[in-house]
């Protein structure tokens, strides 16, 4: 039986997915449209939430409850809205970077440049806990060091788009940038120091058995059309399931603002107190969230005095080494090597606090 699309010429076919042709015009048309109406919203957030909060529910700003409803209907709008602009965007690039071309890319590399370029890579392409354990078997098939592979999943939770563009809308690009540097030093030194010590007989020995002697890796070509798409997947997929997150954690931080006193804060995670850095690391390792859910968090903190390092070792230790992500890599890894990986990352996590704290 003959293929209908196989009718199509490939000329016609391609050129439907350019921005040019009468179906990419339309999509660049919907695409515009929909980029007014983000903009209208997002510029209404702060007169609306004022509107709810003190003229249609009545509670006074000084209030404790006036606070707290009015951070959570001002924030959780304006994270949506940015995590489904971020989260669109961030699927049409991860469109040119799938897993295979990062194993592709990474493959036959040097250490120390391998070590740079996963955790390069680690920021934009598709990572998440549930997909740790096929990551990392793929990159062992083709050969790439495991100190490599180790800096490319400390970097992907760690140093992920969404935490980075929601920084930098909430922040600026100073603390946005201060991230990005000091999660891409972690995960690049650590890669290094793991691959230095040879723990490669601590990897599950089925894992070297099921090596392939050869692995193939074809580029897909992608249009206009398809690419648009994969951000249309993207926002359904990944939005679709980190909403509720992303409001319990704005319901936390409303909470915090609200409720919690500013010298409460400022005395348990300021800088004069030098053991905040490993209590928040502690405190966010057995944590499950993700950077939208964990950001309205950090942002109630910093408002309420805590210190900027111990902020960012809290979000980092959550993000970087949340234990579903360690339970998962077991399947993998044993005891000793997990317990390196984390003992490893979780001291640059404690330096870049202490550092920040002492500096800032």
């Amino acid at each position: 039986m003959t293929d209908a699309n196989s009718l199509v010429p490939r000329e016609t076919a391609s050129a439907s997915a350019r921005p040019g042709s009468g179906l990419g015009t339309r999509i660049a048309a919907l695409l515009a449209g929909s980029a007014a109406i983000w903009i209208a919203l997002y510029f209404t957030i702060e007169p609306g939430s004022r509107l709810l909060t003190h003229r249609l529910l009545g509670l006074g700003a000084e209030t404790h409850l006036g606070a707290a409803v009015a951070f959570f209907l001002f924030e959780a709008p304006k994270v949506l809205l940015l995590l489904v602009a971020v989260v669109f965007g961030v699927g049409i690039v991860r469109s040119f970077f799938t897993p295979e071309r990062t194993r592709a890319l990474l493959a036959g590399r040097r250490e120390s440049i391998g070590n740079v370029l996963a955790s390069l890579l680690g920021v934009v392409t598709p990572f998440c806990s549930c997909s740790a354990v096929p990551l990392f078997l793929g990159f062992v098939e083709v050969g790439i060091p495991l100190g490599v592979t180790l800096s490319f999943l400390i970097s992907a939770p760690m140093v992920n788009e969404v935490a980075l563009v929601l920084l930098l809308g909430l922040f600026g690009w100073k603390v946005a940038a201060l991230y990005l540097s000091t999660g891409l030093l972690i995960a690049i030194v650590a890669g290094w120091v793991l691959g230095r010590l040879r723990l490669e007989r601590w990897v599950e020995s089925w894992v070297y058995e099921s090596m392939k002697q050869s692995a193939t890796y074809q580029a897909e070509r992608l249009g206009f059309t398809e690419r648009v798409g994969c951000g249309a997947t993207a926002v359904r997929e990944i939005v679709g399931k980190v909403w509720p997150y992303v409001l319990a954690g704005i319901a936390v931080g409303a909470f915090i603002h609200g409720f919690v006193p500013e010298g409460l804060m400022a005395g348990i995670m300021g800088k004069q107190a030098w053991w905040s850095v490993p209590l928040a690391v502690v405190i966010g390792v057995p944590m499950y969230s993700n950077a939208a859910g964990i950001i309205p968090v950090v942002q109630a903190l910093l408002g309420k005095g805590a210190a900027l390092g111990t902020v960012l070792a809290f979000m980092m230790s959550v993000i970087g080494l949340s234990l579903p992500e360690m339970i998962i890599l077991r399947k993998v890894l044993r005891p000793q090597l997990i317990a390196t990986f984390v003992g490893i990352v979780a001291v640059g996590i404690l330096a870049v606090g202490w550092l920040f704290n002492a500096v800032l």
